[in-house]
């Protein structure tokens, strides 16, 4: 499932993206040298351009043509998404109200609820040991790291 807007405003907008990778629907994508890649648990929160509308596979017949993609962009402050827990394991009590990373997968699909040095996702509530919610820490508005 990766990351889905559960509450607040977005908008779609279409952005280059890295040719012949493959990027999982809902992930989310950062900027690398001009075009899209997906993010990766290593990434600031303001190289961060949003959530990959549709899935990039091989098999597609655009895959090794420059093109452009759709992206879901918040376009209001807290606006809420639900994440897969990829790893770690949330804790009702402990997890909310805090910074948390991306997956170690490093395909934006995930998040990891034993990391908290990029600050990528801020934990708002717990729905179960493989998904959460919260809002994504990205972009200008994103926290300065220091």
């Amino acid at each position: 499932m990766a990351f889905v807007k559960k509450q607040g405003k977005t908008k779609f907008m279409y952005f280059p993206v890295t040719t012949s990778t493959a990027i999982k629907k809902g992930s989310l994508v950062a900027w690398a040298s001009g075009l899209l890649v997906a993010a990766t648990n290593t990434v600031d929160s303001f190289s961060i351009a949003g959530v990959l509308h549709h899935a990039i596979t091989s098999s597609d017949a655009d895959y090794a043509t420059a093109r452009n993609v759709e992206v879901e962009v918040p376009t209001e402050l807290n606006v809420v998404w639900e994440a897969d827990v990829t790893d770690g394991t949330p804790n009702a009590t402990t997890d909310v109200g805090l910074y948390k990373d991306l997956a170690t997968a490093d395909d934006g699909s995930g998040v990891d609820v034993s990391a908290s040095a990029l600050d990528i996702f801020l934990v708002t509530q717990y729905v179960s040991a493989t998904k959460i919610r919260g809002v994504l820490n990205i972009g200008a508005a994103g926290k300065v790291k220091s």
